[in-house]
């Protein structure tokens, strides 16, 4: 005997494993369609027909009861793949069934099984024309009226869901915008949207179906009933009116049992598509929407009581109908007063709260706003890839690595009041910056500081009101060949609100933020914040000296040494003055980083001894309570000396920072920041020893 291989033939399954993959629902379904096809092609045993065809009507009744149950037509959104199969499944079913009735109709009304005859027997009643005529009726109204008012209905909703969803998808990225809802909320109700743009979209396709199977029926009936004599009569030598009973009562009968699962899945289809609006199951929107008003059921008593009393007209189904909507209306009239009065005195406290809700909503104050004329709110939504959403997104993560610091959300309205194309932009409810952009157009702007000679509406920018020209899309590469920058308006208006959001950061921190700050610090550093706070600072003076770094734009990212640095100079002082400056010197490697130039060099502008010992004679007071008194005329010598020296500066391309002694850096930085408030000022105690430093000029 020759050896088998090792593993050859071991890893063959067991009967269990092969029914555990066919338990598997994608198997299943698999099976399930391939054997729908063998019906199309293979002739198959009576008795086999009679299951399959009750695996049909009782599938079509479970569709219809999952449609009418369900709260939301996106819970069924299966329903055209179910459609589809199930549309299949009756004409192969009917294919299988005219096999046999064309095949054993001679041997009598049984030839084509068992349901088939049933059905045929009950349809006709013992006359043919009778069951011809009903028959044909019951499937006019499934075609007529049924599967053509839910296809109209498909159609309707496919096409207002499809023209709804950019605004829906602009309400969605707006409210994600304004921090109502957070990012995982978002992609949830964008997945709702999408489902239900494709739901409606299929079941408008999916009710060709249920017309083509209609139709289909009609034919297939024809061919039975015409088919059928003529092979009776013909080949099997039936009598004629032997073969028009026996073909009859089958074809009927295999119609019948064919149509009913259609038309219960065209019902099906039509309480689905008719359900978009209305909330909870079917039964339940009927009675309250039917069935609650007292007046509308009292009207129903009093018209089936007139019409009762009419003569001829049977009085006791009327009657019934009358007093039961009549009863019914006097039971909804006076159980509302009731549960009224029972809850008037628990009501009325309730009352006085929700009056009172929509004032407090008004007292809420947005942190950041931006408002948009109705021409400018494409940006939201803008397919282009440059929506403002996703702008304004990527800047809060920059300005959160830049400054440590994670900026409020920014809500995003419209507001009718502003030009078309123009926007607010509001911290704290107040007017911050504003401006107009242009869709469809691009602002130009020259490096250089002049005005760029293109064709346009020259303005300047409201960022740093720079000259600008709002130049068609067409120059683009003219515009760029000439070296201008080019801006597109989402971009136009991020950049001014980063500038807004950069000056108004000191306002924008506020107790709240700084207590999710020193909750998200890592567990290392807890007992750090559990020293200090409350024992030796409190978080309103952590909150200041925040505001004094923000407000020079210095980086509060390692909030850890900045709290080192407070609790170092706490128990000495409660400045806020010196407490900032003390931590400055902690930070001195990040200073000097952030402001080195591009050869690596910390370019710095020195003060003269002069000027230092006019400062520090000028410092007037003692202890924490030191104040500037200089005299008005050297304050204007000494603005002049900085304006023109970092002017000097900047053309020779530096941007350097003020050096000052650490004695009289605040007072320096208090006039600086009045005319210059993007120059850095650092004392000597700020540089780090390994900073490399360049002097570029001298006050």
């Amino acid at each position: 005997m020759a050896d088998v291989p090792a593993g050859y033939g071991t890893n063959r399954p067991s009967a269990g494993e092969v029914w555990s993959w066919i338990a598997r629902g994608e198997v299943a379904l698999a099976i399930g369609v391939i054997g729908v096809i063998v019906l199309l092609i293979l002739p198959i045993p009576a008795f086999m027909l009679d299951g399959l065809l009750a695996i049909s009507i009782t599938s079509a009744v479970l569709i219809l009861m999952t449609s009418l149950l369900i709260s939301r037509p996106l819970e069924f959104t299966a329903f055209p793949t179910v459609l589809l199969v199930t549309t299949l499944f009756r004409l192969a079913l009917n294919i299988a069934s005219t096999r046999l009735i064309l095949g054993h109709g001679h041997e009598g009304a049984h030839g084509a099984g068992k349901v088939i005859e049933a059905f045929g027997h009950l349809m006709t009643g013992g006359s043919f024309a009778i069951g011809l005529i009903v028959f044909a009726i019951l499937v006019l109204v499934n075609f007529v009226v049924i599967t053509k008012g839910s296809g109209r209905i498909a159609e309707v909703a496919a096409r207002f869901t499809l023209d709804s969803m950019p605004g829906k998808q602009m309400a969605i990225d707006a409210d994600l915008s304004s921090g109502l809802i957070d990012e995982d909320l978002a992609k949830k109700r964008r997945k709702e949207l999408e489902q239900e743009s494709t739901f409606f979209g299929a079941m408008d396709g999916a009710s060709k179906f249920v017309r083509g199977d209609a139709v289909a029926g009609l034919v297939i009936v024809a061919i039975n009933v015409i088919g059928g004599i003529l092979i009776g009569v013909i080949q099997h030598k039936v009598p004629i009116a032997q073969a028009a009973s026996t073909y009859t009562i089958m074809t009927i009968g295999d119609g019948l049992v064919s149509q009913i699962p259609a038309l219960i899945i065209s019902i099906a289809a039509g309480f689905l598509v008719s359900k978009a609006g209305v909330d909870g199951s079917a039964d339940k929107a009927l009675v309250t929407q039917l069935a609650m008003n007292p007046i509308a059921l009292g009207m129903v008593s009093a018209t089936a009581g007139v019409v009762a009393l009419i003569p001829g007209m049977p009085i006791i189904p009327f009657a019934i109908v009358s007093i039961a909507s009549g009863v019914l209306a006097w039971r909804r009239g006076h159980t509302k007063p009731a549960a009224a009065e029972s809850n008037s005195l628990t009501v009325a406290a309730p009352t006085a709260e929700e009056s009172e809700e929509p004032i407090s909503q008004t007292l809420a104050i947005d942190e950041i706003k931006i408002e948009l004329g109705y021409g400018l709110l494409p940006l939201i939504n803008d397919l282009e890839g440059r929506r403002l959403t996703d702008q304004i997104k990527a800047l809060r993560r920059t300005l959160a690595t830049d400054y440590g610091f994670v900026m409020p959300a920014v809500r995003i309205l419209d507001n009718m009041r502003l030009p078309s194309q123009g926007y607010m932009i509001r911290i704290k409810e107040m007017e911050a910056g504003g401006g107009e952009v242009r869709l469809g157009s691009l602002m130009a702007m020259d490096p250089r500081g002049g005005q760029v000679d293109l064709p346009g509406e020259h303005i300047r920018e409201p960022a740093f009101g720079l000259p600008a020209t709002w130049v068609d899309d067409s120059l683009r590469e003219e515009a760029t060949f000439r070296g201008y920058t080019i801006v597109d308006p989402a971009t136009v208006l991020t950049t001014h609100l980063t500038e807004i959001l950069k000056e108004n950061m000191p306002d924008l921190l506020s107790y709240a933020e700084l207590q999710k700050m020193l909750k998200d610090l890592p567990a290392e550093q807890k007992k750090l914040v559990e020293d200090l706070v409350p024992q030796v600072v409190s978080a309103t003076t952590i909150q200041r000296v925040l505001q004094s770094l923000l407000k020079e734009r210095v980086s509060i990212r390692d909030l850890p040494s900045i709290l080192e640095g407070i609790g170092e100079a706490a128990p000495h002082t409660q400045s806020i003055t010196l407490l900032v400056e003390q931590v400055r010197g902690r930070l001195a490697r990040q200073l000097s980083f952030a402001h080195r130039g591009d050869d690596g060099a910390l370019p710095i502008i020195t003060m003269s001894a002069e000027w230092e010992n006019a400062f520090a004679d000028a410092l007037i007071g003692s202890g924490d309570e030191k104040q500037l008194a200089l005299a008005p005329s050297r304050l204007q010598e000494f603005i002049r000396g900085v304006r023109d020296t970092f002017e000097r500066a900047a053309l020779n391309g530096d941007s350097p920072v003020l050096l000052t002694s650490p004695q009289v850096r605040p007072y320096v930085r208090s006039i600086i920041e009045r005319f210059r408030g993007q120059t850095p000022v650092m004392s000597q105690n700020e540089v780090h020893p390994k900073a490399r430093l360049k002097t570029v000029g001298t006050i």
